[in-house]
């Protein structure tokens, strides 16, 4: 609440202000609490029953709203970066009348001052708040550093508000306020960077970036009676929400339990490796199947990882 009506102030204080710095900086504060509102969203939704047309329900939605925060992100951003050029064209401010260019400076340098100081308060006061259950979430804890960083954006306004204030009649002035502008696009950019990358591999349906498919097919193949897994894939749903469907050979020779064994497989993709739904097909043959698509190179890295390990036992031995 305190960071949505500090943003709201900086757009009204950069709207009459005329600072650019203000505007992107209320840019970069619209991102934390647009993922903060999308996250109350997509805990709202996911509460949705699944139909048959929707058998995920509508857990994708806090992803797509992600992908339209990131570009109206950008597409800030770049108005920002347009302007700011403006700036140092010289077209923003008009100056023909001397008594009117202490006057904009005196009121843009106080609100950038009063406003990043008020900056540093609420976002010291987030920090605090958040360092009470850090300990308890690592989302909460990258929140709360993310904060901490964030204060520096404020100080940084401040710096610029006293510049502005203390030498409004030099000629360079003009350049402070479209440079701190610049300095905070590239804040923004950096922060929606992280975001975009995290979207787009989603929604391609790559592997989650935490996951290591070469140790999950390892472990499988550590379990009795499993020969290989010949085709797998991995890709995240939504936050914290992995699904994944896996081939597994089987040994046809194997005297045990294969229903044993799939539980043993599930058990080993949920407990050890974070996935939330998986699909495990045993197979006693890949005659016929046309979904081998990544045995080469898996097997390819299993063989080396062995042979490694058995020279090294000849080595020591």
């Amino acid at each position: 609440m305190l960071t949505g009506l500090l943003m709201v102030a900086e757009i009204v204080g950069g709207i009459l202000s005329g600072s650019l710095s203000l505007l992107a900086h209320a840019g970069h504060m619209l991102m934390h609490v647009a993922a903060f509102g999308l996250a109350l969203l997509a805990i709202r939704l996911a509460k949705r029953p699944a139909s048959v047309q929707r058998t995920y329900g509508y857990n994708r939605m806090e992803i797509l709203a992600a992908a339209a925060n990131v570009l109206l992100m950008w597409l800030f951003a770049a108005y920002i970066v347009w302007e700011a050029v403006n700036r140092f064209g010289g077209d923003s401010h008009d100056h023909s009348h001397g008594h009117s260019h202490g006057h904009d400076h005196g009121f843009e340098g106080g609100t950038l001052t009063v406003l990043g100081a008020l900056g540093i308060i609420v976002k010291l006061a987030v920090v605090y708040v958040l360092s009470r259950s850090s300990k308890q979430s690592l989302n909460v804890e990258g929140a709360m550093r993310h904060a901490a960083v964030d204060v520096l954006s404020s100080v940084a306004l401040v710096i610029s508000g006293v510049v502005v204030v203390a030498f409004e009649e030099a000629s360079w002035v003009d350049f402070v306020d479209p440079a701190l502008s610049l300095i905070l696009v590239l804040l923004v950019l950096a922060s929606s960077w992280q975001l975009a990358s995290a979207v787009f591999l989603v929604l391609i349906e790559g592997t989650p970036k935490h996951m290591d498919v070469y140790k999950l097919c390892h472990d499988f193949e550590e379990v009795p009676g499993v020969t290989v897994v010949h085709d797998i894939h991995a890709w995240t749903v939504t936050s914290g929400y992995v699904s994944l469907t896996a081939h597994v050979l089987a040994d046809p020779d194997y005297g045990g339990d294969y229903d044993t064994m799939l539980r043993e497989l599930r058990r080993i993709a949920s407990e050890d490796h974070g996935i939330a739904h998986s699909t495990i097909q045993l197979e006693t043959s890949v005659t016929g199947c046309t979904e081998d698509h990544h045995v080469d190179h898996l097997l390819a890295r299993e063989r080396a990882r062995r042979e490694r390990r058995w020279i090294f036992s000849d080595f020591v031995s």
